[in-house]
């Protein structure tokens, strides 16, 4: 891996920043572009008792994308609706890397949990 120098820490927030997010463990069912974009891809995800749309700009930044189907990994699920290119995103996916400019990489589970568990 090629040396890497972390961002600077940003400023403190309150716990009760962190407590507002709802993050869930959802599994990716299905995955494919947007007609109308050339970064986002519209991802079918079930959160144990509903299934929502996430809508993510992630169709540049990876090249086999069904190895993403039926994998696990955290969505922030309680954020307001967002149109996007015509499709409704209802969350939004965690990854890590993208804001350095890294290829992002999922924020995945170390072991299969239930679809809906909490973060936290």
């Amino acid at each position: 891996m090629n040396a890497f120098t972390p961002a600077a820490v940003k400023p403190p927030v309150a716990v009760a920043a962190l407590d507002a997010l709802d993050i869930r463990v959802g599994t990716i069912q299905a995955i494919g572009p947007v007609p109308r974009s050339k970064k986002l891809m519209k991802l079918t995800v079930a959160f144990g008792d509903h299934i929502r749309t996430i809508v993510a700009g992630m169709q540049q930044e990876r090249t086999d994308f069904e190895a993403l189907v039926g994998r696990q990994t955290l969505f922030v699920i309680n954020l307001e609706p967002r149109a996007m290119a015509g499709e409704v995103s209802e969350g939004m996916v965690l990854d890590v890397g993208y804001a350095d400019g890294l290829t992002p990489a999922l924020l995945v589970p170390e072991r299969a949990v239930p679809d809906g568990v909490r973060a936290g």
